[in-house]
């Protein structure tokens, strides 16, 4: 099983504002031109929807019109609008007004450099978006409406490489407001930072968060087939190093098969009701013989969210890193902070869980193994076990802070491990965090940003600056350039923004 390709049935829809007095020989040139800025958009590779030209807008009613039916239309996940001529933004505020998509302001011209010796004023008057977008910019300004601005010609890779990280954001977005989730069984008890208003989260994000008994899960599991559990274990055999106790006629192979049975009843489950996260927990696992690993490490792999202990927050997070990094190198998986290593100023963070980290974030082949589980009161349960390949990354918790929910990012180094670790039965990261571990982990803490993340190495913090603009989340980002003084400043100008903005 592969990922389903999220972009392939998404739009963005390329509006261009102009108005009605330059007559009609100048507007078929506008209409021409922007068919050719939309195209150079929509075969660009970093773009990875559908870029649709929509007619050029010349009144306020069209405006109008036009943005409700992107509102309307599920295909649609955001808007780019470029106003090539000037396009009085008066004609903009009703359509604005009822705004519900995604907006990329692109500010850019048909031609890239000016043809010095034959320019005029007919010239000047058709190429004016440098006029035109100020107009526009002043209106979205004025009424206050969250928009990306990207400037410069669109045949420019940075270009390009700006909107396609919009257009997976808006992705994201779009998967946010649609995305059911099954929790099995509720959340580790007596946790303060996994719990969370599921209410709120729908009401903020869209996201759908229900519970299901974990026997009903468990009867789903005892219901699969030996014809399915065979083919599964034949696929275990040849994508990992298995261990000889697990491989057929092993002393240990009756674990693997329980394994791949999980998988088969889990994956049913999930595909039957829609589901694209999930969560389990190692206290409520009712009949199952196992806590699921393996059978959770396959199914983020093929692109499901996931949370460890009933953390629902973290897998609406795994999942739309799923999303928006679909296609580029690298991965996504749950991550928790385990353990440091406090060698001064080369200081490293040790990321693991008990079982569950996807084997995206490795290139190299996992081996599949089986060792005892100190909790959960279950049989041994099986699971891949690799180390993270190095290279950039990012990682991210949400926290639910009451009057809102709070993203944290830090910016880290995925590095190799200056050890073996022989006798470490999980999937692991080591990271060396931005800008270093003692301002990182203390910005961290003061933020009151939660122990389980998403880390991804497929995207880079723009992408979630362009999320968190969409859906109106806090984002607080530890780099390169963070002081903890700076973060303290900047935890209190976000606590006065946030309350004077939601209500007091």
């Amino acid at each position: 099983m592969t990922m389903q390709n999220p972009f392939e049935s998404r739009e963005v829809w390329f509006l261009t504002g102009s108005q009605d007095l330059y007559g009609d020989d100048v507007l078929a040139q506008v209409a021409e031109q922007s068919r050719a800025v939309a195209a150079a958009l929509d075969e660009a590779d970093a773009v990875p929807v559908t870029v649709v030209w929509k007619p050029v807008l010349k009144d306020s009613e069209s405006i109008r019109r036009a943005i409700l039916d992107a509102n309307a239309d599920d295909a649609c996940i955001g808007l780019v609008a470029w106003m090539h001529t000037f396009s009085p933004a008066k004609m903009w505020i009703r359509g604005l007004d009822a705004l519900a998509t995604p907006l990329l302001q692109l500010h850019t011209q048909a031609n890239v450099e000016l043809p010095w010796s034959s320019i005029d004023m007919d010239f000047m008057n058709l190429n004016q978006a440098a006029h035109g977008d100020r107009e526009f910019g002043y209106i979205l300004s004025r009424m206050d409406i969250p928009r990306k601005v990207v400037v410069g010609h669109t045949t420019d890779p940075r270009v390009q490489a700006e909107v396609g990280t919009w257009v997976r954001a808006a992705a994201g977005n779009a998967e946010l407001r649609s995305m059911r989730l099954a929790r099995f069984g509720d959340n580790m008890r007596n946790v303060a930072v996994t719990e969370g208003d599921k209410t709120e989260a729908e009401v903020r994000f869209g996201v759908s968060v229900n519970t299901w008994g974990v026997n009903d899960l468990a009867e789903r599991v005892h219901e699969a087939s030996d014809e399915d559990v065979d083919l599964l274990v034949k696929e275990y055999e040849e994508l990992y190093d298995v261990a000889p106790e697990l491989r057929v006629g092993g002393e240990r192979h009756e674990a693997l098969r329980y394994g791949a049975r999980i998988e088969v009843g889990l994956r049913s489950f999930l595909a039957e009701g829609g589901f694209g996260a999930f969560t389990t927990s190692f206290e409520d696992l009712g009949a199952l013989r196992q806590l699921p690993g393996l059978a959770v490490q396959r199914l983020m792999a093929d692109g499901y969210g996931f949370g460890a202990e009933g953390d629902w927050k973290t897998a609406v997070l795994v999942r739309v890193a799923k999303v928006m990094g679909y296609g580029l190198p690298g991965g996504a998986s749950l991550m928790e902070d385990y353990t440091y290593d406090l060698t001064p100023r080369s200081e490293l963070i040790l990321g693991a869980h008990m079982l569950e980290v996807c084997p995206t974030l490795t290139t190299a082949r996992p081996r599949l193994e089986i060792h005892p589980l100190g909790i959960g009161d279950r049989e041994d349960p099986v699971r891949l076990v690799f180390e993270a390949d190095a290279g950039p990354g990012l990682v991210v918790a949400m926290s639910d802070m009451r009057d809102r929910f709070r993203w944290v990012a830090n910016v880290v180094d995925v590095v190799a491990a200056p050890h073996d670790l022989p006798r470490l039965p999980v999937g692991h990261a080591l990271w060396a965090p931005h800008p270093d571990l003692p301002t990182s982990a203390g910005a961290w803490l003061l933020a009151g940003a939660a122990h389980h993340t998403v880390m991804t190495t497929a995207l880079t913090r723009e992408v979630f600056e362009d999320l968190a603009r969409m859906s109106g989340t806090e984002l607080l980002t530890i780099d390169e350039t963070t002081t903890q003084s700076g973060f303290e400043r900047e935890l209190r100008w976000n606590a006065v923004y946030h309350r004077v903005a939601g209500g007091v």
